[in-house]
């Protein structure tokens, strides 16, 4: 592939390129020397999983790896004691070491359901970062000025509310920024959120006598909620190691408007394909739940296979159109919360893990969202019999059956 037709390619659904004659230039260089641009995303173990709001970079990088390009995967096993700053209204809770490379573990396997793993570089940043002496220190401290740190959205808007802002934080940028440093990176990546820290990259390979990487920014995903950018933490996900049957559920439930972007983001559908679809759509010939099941399938597809899409999809279909339970409904034995041959419905809910807390299972009955042997439950204070086969089912995709 010629540096034109790579640059077309890599255009596709990225946000911003800073800057494009820089990166066509690159290439160019790249198509006649035969060495690949070392291509650089890092990521931070903050919290154990990957969704599909990572995939959305992730599916680009596979694209260049695909091109011949080296993708290098920093797992910030040291920035992420500290924690990403951006878009946060107080300081960040530091993780300890050992909950970092616990989390990173999960995300070096994780990361290979979509890249080639005899491709892909995977790198700690402590590696270099820790080896930093404080002189080291404060020489990367004296490449940025503390009025530049303050042009950062998230610090300025906490400056200006009187909130604090601890003197770490502000390494956080430089840290990430000698990433690209200690690793001579040509590209880096990130969402539209990470500008400022790619940035920094830039400037600083420039401090430090290298030639400055590009900087491409990719679109951030909303959450199945229709409001947030996807995460964990807000419940609005859907994971990449999601089983085939939740994962095809969560596709189904989000609201049609979100299917454009799922479709451009989150699926290895061409543009023409996609705008194809989405043309059908509105001209009426394609119903938007069939898309949607189409969209569904595909997602599945990618993480699990063919065979795994179409069991979830015919699932699916007997579950909600047929009113049928799902034919593999994980077994549970409650003895532990039985007392004469009952259970409270409020603790089972909790000890089946299909609600985090006691306050969410409270609301899930409240609201009408829990369901036994298929009828509904709203009494807080339940107890029922312990029978083996009981289905409890929480929501619409979500079952139990006791052993």
């Amino acid at each position: 592939m010629d540096a034109l037709e790579q640059l077309k390619k890599i255009k596709n659904n990225t946000v911003e390129i800073i800057n494009e004659e820089e990166l066509l230039k690159k290439l160019k260089h790249s198509v006649a020397s035969g060495k690949p641009l070392q291509v650089k995303l890092g990521l931070d173990p903050s919290a154990p999983d990957l969704h599909l709001g990572h995939a959305v970079v992730l599916r680009k990088l596979r694209e260049l790896q695909e091109m011949g390009h080296q993708i290098t995967i920093i797992l910030g096993d040291f920035t992420g004691r500290i924690g990403d700053p951006t878009g946060r209204s107080e300081t960040r809770q530091q993780l300890t070491e050992e909950e970092v490379l616990a989390n990173a573990a999960t995300y070096r396997e994780q990361v290979f359901k979509i890249l080639d793993p005899h491709k892909t570089r995977i790198a700690f940043n402590s590696e270099w970062l820790s080896k930093l002496d404080f002189a080291a220190v404060i020489e990367l401290a004296s490449k940025y000025t503390v009025a530049r740190m303050m042009e950062r959205e998230d610090f300025a808007k906490r400056y200006q509310e009187g909130l604090p802002i601890s003197i770490h934080e502000f390494f956080y940028p430089l840290m990430q920024g000698y990433d690209s440093v200690a690793m001579q990176a040509d590209i880096e990546f990130g969402a539209t959120e990470q500008k400022f820290n790619l940035l920094m990259g830039r400037h600083l390979q420039r401090e430090y006598g290298q030639e400055p990487q590009i900087c491409i920014t990719m679109p951030i995903l909303v959450g199945l909620d229709g409001v947030n950018k996807m995460s964990k933490s807000l419940g609005n996900y859907i994971g990449i190691t999601e089983e085939p049957a939740q994962m095809y559920g969560k596709t189904m439930s989000m609201a049609d408007e979100l299917m454009p972007d799922y479709y451009r983001l989150a699926t290895d559908y061409t543009p023409e394909e996609v705008d194809a679809v989405l043309g059908d759509i509105k001209n009426g010939s394609l119903h938007p739940r069939d898309a949607k099941m189409r969209l569904a399938r595909r997602i599945v597809e990618l993480y699990h296979g063919r065979e795994a899409a179409e069991k979830a999809e015919e699932e699916f279909k007997a579950i909600f159109r047929n009113k049928e339970l799902p034919s593999d409904i994980p077994g549970l034995d409650i003895s532990p919360i039985v007392k004469e041959g009952k259970f409270a419905l409020l603790k089972v809910l909790t000890f089946a893990k299909l609600a985090s807390s006691n306050s969410e299972a409270r609301r899930l009955i409240q609201q009408g969202g829990v369901k036994v042997n298929g009828a509904r439950i709203t009494d807080l204070a339940a107890e029922l019999p312990a029978e083996p086969g009981t289905v409890i089912q929480v929501g619409k995709r979500r079952f139990i059956k006791i052993e």
